[in-house]
């Protein structure tokens, strides 16, 4: 069953009237309730109404309170969702009428969760906010295949990067980025690539050879998490042949060789071949 969303309209949004309400942005982690940080579950479990993203699982929304208002304000690339206008409007009026306001992120709010604009947002209207870090599927992924994403010998650094860019936005230089990759060693993981995965196969490709290992993880840390390994030079087309969808993050890099290392039925010296689960 789908959850509800919102889209109607709100009046304009008013200044914070300092009736001692707060609001908390936190992250929610890639899903699995048990990556929740303590601090996480004590928000979650104090807080009287609560914004929910459409990523967060139910096992998270249940350590909530049973008096507690939730709010579901579906977002995910793709798809129809719930204006940011209209979410940052409710916050602020949650806040005014003296509610413990928690907006639940799936994975990190500061990292593509756009809690950089709440939090600019709810400041401008006077509101101190408070944010709380959760894990990015971006590690959890790659991490649940049993590998890193830095490695002393293989990866100096990571780099996290948006596959959709805004509207109107050139979005990211696929050319520089993987020539940067290439040149400092670093492991590329891209979040909403799916949809664009023939484009940013085919631009850094330009700068990385095609037997760069990839990963590609859907529903990171989830029960019925899936993945497949394969090369930069076949990304869009095991993306096609397993039907991996959103959400997904792709991991570009030679530390990707590790899930190959840490399987029970990896052949030793064998070249990278396609896995899906």
């Amino acid at each position: 069953m789908s959850r509800p969303t919102h889209t109607n309209t709100l009046p304009p949004s008013k200044p914070h009237l300092g009736t001692g309400g707060s609001c908390t942005l936190v992250g929610a982690g890639p899903g699995d309730p048990e990556l929740l940080t303590i601090k996480a579950l004590k928000a979650i479990q104090a807080a009287t109404v609560l914004l929910v993203d459409d990523l967060v699982s139910d096992a998270i929304v249940a350590h909530a309170s049973p008096t507690a208002r939730v709010v579901y304000v579906g977002k995910r690339g793709g798809c129809k969702s719930t204006p940011q206008a209209f979410i940052e409007k409710l916050m602020l009026m949650a806040v005014n009428e003296g509610e413990n306001v928690v907006r639940l992120k799936g994975g990190d709010p500061f990292i593509f969760g756009r809690g950089g604009e709440e939090v600019e947002h709810l400041r401008a209207a006077g509101v101190p906010v408070t944010v709380v870090n959760g894990i990015t599927a971006g590690l959890a992924g790659l991490t649940s295949l049993g590998a890193p994403l830095t490695h002393r010998e293989h990866a100096h650094g990571v780099v996290f990067v948006t596959g959709h860019a805004k509207p109107g936005d050139a979005g990211t230089d696929w050319r520089q980025l993987a020539a940067t990759a290439r040149d400092a060693k670093l492991t590329l993981v891209i979040y909403m690539g799916v949809s664009g995965a023939a484009t940013i196969e085919q631009e850094l490709l330009t700068g990385l050879p095609a037997s760069t290992p990839v990963a590609i993880i859907q529903h990171a840390s989830l029960p019925h998490q899936r993945h497949a390994l394969t090369t930069l030079g076949a990304l869009h087309a095991t993306i096609a042949r397993d039907g991996l969808a959103s959400p997904s993050v792709i991991v570009v890099g030679d530390v990707v060789r590790g899930v190959a290392l840490a399987s029970h039925d990896a052949t030793a010296d064998a070249p990278l071949a396609r896995r899906a689960v």
